[in-house]
């Protein structure tokens, strides 16, 4: 069974990835979860680089005790004042395969409220 979620989800990360692209002005937003952490930064895919990134690791979003929910709200936080400090405020969402739920959904909405624009 689980095998097959995987494949569901490369194949919609691929989906994905054939639509988006992103560029210096306006980077693709990749968010990463595994089953205890959760991970976020902006890509410039013309260059191939991470402009900015964040994680549930950091010690900002890692010193509070929280549930994983509360942790990807953090991270978005701290993804879009990053972004910000670097002049970046408009992106493109790269959900790599997972579905718009959950910790995914929250991070994204704590980056918008932050400031990011996508």
């Amino acid at each position: 069974m689980a095998l097959h979620k995987l494949q569901r989800r490369v194949r919609i990360k691929r989906s994905i990835r054939n639509r988006i692209s992103g560029t210096a002005e306006q980077p693709r937003l990749s968010v990463f979860r595994s089953n205890k952490q959760i991970y976020a930064q902006l890509i410039d895919d013309i260059s191939g680089k991470t402009l900015v990134s964040a994680s549930s690791k950091e010690k900002d979003a890692a010193k509070e005790n929280t549930n994983k929910k509360d942790q990807a709200k953090l991270v978005g936080q701290l993804l879009a004042k990053k972004s910000l400090d670097a002049k970046i405020d408009q992106v493109k969402f790269d959900r790599n395969g997972y579905l718009y739920h959950g910790r995914i959904k929250s991070l994204a909405d704590a980056a918008r409220e932050a400031g990011l624009k996508f």
